[in-house]
């Protein structure tokens, strides 16, 4: 759903399954926050859930709601609606048992640009629907550039879930609620089994995960640091000659399959190394914009890559 005319009309999709609150985001964005300002808005609904819309007063604040089946997802009801309404704005609320990509790919009117995808979740059912519909919880997971825990209580595995969810989605922010809809304050500090201020950062095999969400939510905090670990080597297509990613396969709480992790790293003799070969990597870590994370990530600068044997455990866990 991109789109290069200059007057961009901007779309904001709400994701998630059945009773994932997101009615209820949507009418207290629409309703409570004035968040139209009273210009003229689309919301298309493609799921009814237990939560209702006020419609009469919606239109009464210029916004048009209509329920689309998905069967009428596509470019010329679209093109309808955008005749019929002339919006400024769209809201989308996706019907979470539909494949996300039917979305993206159909051609959509001049204008529509997805400027935020939100995903919200019921913390009460997200282990079953992980356990019983990975690869539709994945897609919904990492397409958001927001994704919103709601119903959460004292038994909620936030950190868990956080560190599993940033495997998939780093550049997500990741929001808890609890069950009168206020966000949590007071997030656990993730706890390190390392030391940040030694001169040199030894990880440990099983440290890699932790590391790793670390310095995605706090790259500043390990610039100029020197670390030493132990990694798989990944080569991809489009990297340099003296480019690679050092990295570990993850297992996270909501993917069908193992995610490898690793930041980009930079060494003079790259280019002799192989995928899959394990090594002991030394450098100092600095940070670069990354296109894929929509702002800034660590990299590493590695001054030794020795080959080294298999970590003991091939895959890192998070819990």
């Amino acid at each position: 759903m991109k789109n290069n005319n200059i007057e961009e009309i901007p779309v904001y999709m709400f994701l998630g399954f059945l009773e994932s609150g997101k009615t209820t985001f949507a009418s207290e964005t629409l309703i409570e926050r004035g968040f139209t300002e009273g210009e003229p808005t689309l919301l298309l609904v493609c799921e009814e859930g237990i939560e209702e819309y006020d419609e009469e007063y919606l239109e009464s604040n210029n916004i048009h709601t209509e329920y689309i089946s998905e069967e009428n997802l596509n470019t010329e009801y679209l093109l309808d609606l955008q005749d019929k309404y002339k919006p400024t704005r769209v809201m989308i609320e996706y019907n979470g048992m539909w494949k996300v990509d039917k979305l993206f790919n159909i051609r959509v009117p001049k204008g529509w640009t997805v400027v935020q995808v939100i995903t919200f979740v019921n913390s009460e059912t997200f282990d079953v629907y992980s356990a019983n519909m990975k690869s539709m919880m994945m897609e919904h997971l990492s397409t958001a550039d927001m994704i919103v825990f709601n119903r959460c209580d004292e038994t909620t595995k936030k950190a868990e879930y956080r560190r599993s969810i940033k495997a998939v989605n780093r550049r997500a922010q990741i929001i808890f609620e609890n069950k009168e809809g206020i966000a949590s304050l007071d997030d656990e500090e993730l706890e390190l089994p390392f030391d940040i201020n030694k001169p040199v950062i030894l990880l440990e095999d099983e440290d890699f995960g932790i590391w790793y969400i670390d310095a995605c939510d706090n790259p500043d905090k390990y610039v100029g640091k020197k670390i030493v670990f132990k990694a798989m080597v990944h080569k991809p297509k489009e990297y340099g000659v003296n480019e690679f990613v050092p990295g570990r396969f993850a297992m996270t709480c909501c993917a069908d399959d193992v995610a490898f992790i690793g930041f980009k790293c930079y060494f003079h003799a790259a280019k002799h190394l192989k995928d899959r070969q394990w090594v002991r990597v030394t450098g100092e870590i600095d940070k670069e914009f990354y296109p894929e994370f929509e702002g800034e990530g660590p990299v590493i600068k590695a001054t030794k890559v020795e080959l080294d044997k298999p970590a003991e455990e091939e895959l890192v866990y998070f819990n």
